[in-house]
């Protein structure tokens, strides 16, 4: 059994106390982790300077080459994880067994990971709108138009309490390191494994291993880190969010409410952009952000959510190993009840219909785990409570409403797919505050360009644009 041990500003800690990641359907144990309260948090972070201190003297160019040699090995290597050595397939058993997701999604996690270190210098030089980087380190410089500018760095690390739904969301921070900026992280109870693996591969890869700080532990520990770093990442519930709203220092990540709005123009061909539904919904068993979670047309959306039905309602539980499964297990069981209690409530509203009613039991209980099948709900208004609701797994709601009705009620949307013609709705989709990004066409909102900006910019997050003005000292000669 794997050993995971906090890691100290690149020392390994050896901890009084451990956790058990066990097996999601069997309960058996399979890594010890050793974990830190938010003491030992905060004593570290008062050395928080030191971990850009190191990055500060590696070239920016030289980074972003460590992080695509970090690309390979992440995907490809034997990498010293905890106290083992962790092979490709190790790391893709552990996760599966510890989060539930079927080995497939796992590996394509994985590669989404990758691929986004892999293209970190096309990354940040679309996010930085070519800006040139060294401006970044140095904090000014000339960008061409022979004005000084200036970008002051907030923070000397970036924290993050990581979640366990996902493995995907770990793009998120991983452009932190190019930027000079180190990482606090506390890795999620049951996914220690994609932040272990990571921090690995880039020290393997030449990043100063005193860049990273690796700290299990309760909440304490993740409160610490969001107490104490100047800018940090969350993950979480509806709730979380709104626990953050409006404080720059903190970038919440939660349901995304992600949506499909169909045009007057198109719906009539429903047909055609039914794969791109079906994927929106069911890819990586719901679980992500980007999925979808409502599709809004004006017409034919009974034949719509019943063609969704057919497709993914019969969708069953398979072995993790099982490289056509499509629905990951709920880790903690009472989270599958407590979900099924709330859509049963959803259900009971005047005007909702379960359109996957005949699909049989949603719910699959077992001894160490739970499953919820694929739901298809019909809501005939916007003004139904299940068309603003989002589940962790394959649920969607199809709602009735006049397309000049959509923009106003379809609320936070962090993916939009409008697929249509009508450029007086795309213009209306564009100048829409609600909607994070936007995609115009029959594109699935899974199907995420990472050239551009995810949720929120982190050059934006990360670094202050500010006037910046320099004027020559007088010599002694002229004085």
């Amino acid at each position: 059994m794997i050993t995971l041990n906090p890691l100290r500003w690149g020392k390994q800690y050896e901890s009084l106390d451990f956790n058990d990641v066990v097996h999601f359907d069997t309960g058996e144990p399979i890594a010890r982790v050793g974990t830190v309260g938010g003491g030992i948090v905060s004593r570290d972070l008062r050395q928080a300077h030191k971990a850009r201190e190191a990055l500060l003297e590696v070239p920016t160019s030289e980074l972003i080459a460590m992080s695509k040699k970090a690309a390979e090995l992440f995907e490809t290597g034997t990498l010293t994880v905890g106290d083992s050595q962790q092979t490709v397939d190790d790391f893709v058993h552990q996760q599966s067994a510890s989060t539930g997701l079927p080995e497939h999604m796992c590996r394509s996690n994985m590669s989404k990971n990758s691929f986004v270190l892999s293209k970190m210098d096309e990354i940040l030089n679309c996010l930085t709108r070519g800006l040139d980087l060294s401006i970044l380190s140095k904090g000014y410089g000339d960008e061409g138009r022979g004005v000084t500018v200036s970008y002051q760095c907030q923070t000397p690390v970036l924290g993050a309490v990581l979640p366990n739904n996902s493995p995907g969301v770990h793009t998120l921070w991983l452009p932190a390191i190019a930027l000079q900026v180190g990482l606090a992280l506390k890795p999620g109870s049951q996914e220690p494994w994609t932040p272990y693996r990571m921090v690995s591969a880039f020290i393997e890869a030449g990043v100063p291993a005193a860049a990273f700080g690796l700290y299990p532990g309760g909440h304490d520990a993740g409160g610490a880190i969001m107490a104490k770093t100047p800018r940090s990442m969350i993950f979480g519930s509806a709730e979380t969010l709104a626990q953050h709203a409006g404080n720059p220092r903190v970038q919440a990540h939660g349901p995304g409410f992600s949506k499909i709005l169909l045009g007057d123009d198109i719906v009539d061909d429903w047909e055609m952009y039914l794969d791109v539904m079906v994927e929106s919904v069911l890819s990586n068993s719901g679980r992500s952000c980007i999925n979808c979670s409502g599709i809004w047309a004006s017409r034919h959306t009974k034949e719509i959510a019943a063609a969704i039905a057919d497709r993914i309602g019969p969708v069953d539980i398979s072995s993790p190993s099982d490289d056509e499964a499509k629905l990951a297990a709920f880790t903690v069981p009472a989270m599958a009840k407590g979900t099924w209690a709330m859509v049963q409530q959803d259900l009971a509203e005047s005007g909702v219909t379960d359109m996957t009613a005949e699909f049989g039991e949603k719910l699959i209980e077992r001894e160490h785990c739970a499953y919820l099948r694929p739901m298809v709900v019909h809501a005939d208004s916007h003004e139904r409570a299940v068309a603003a609701k989002e589940y962790m797994f394959p649920f969607v709601s199809v709602v009735e409403c006049p397309q000049a009705e959509m923009i106003r009620h379809i609320g936070p949307t962090l993916i939009g797919t409008v697929i249509t013609s009508d450029e007086a709705l795309i213009t209306q989709a564009g100048a829409c505050t609600d909607i994070d990004r936007l995609n115009v066409g029959p594109l699935a909102t899974n199907r995420v360009n990472w050239l551009q900006p995810h949720e929120g910019n982190i050059i934006e997050f990360l670094f202050r644009n500010r006037a910046y003005q320099i004027t020559p000292m007088p010599t002694a000669a002229s004085v």
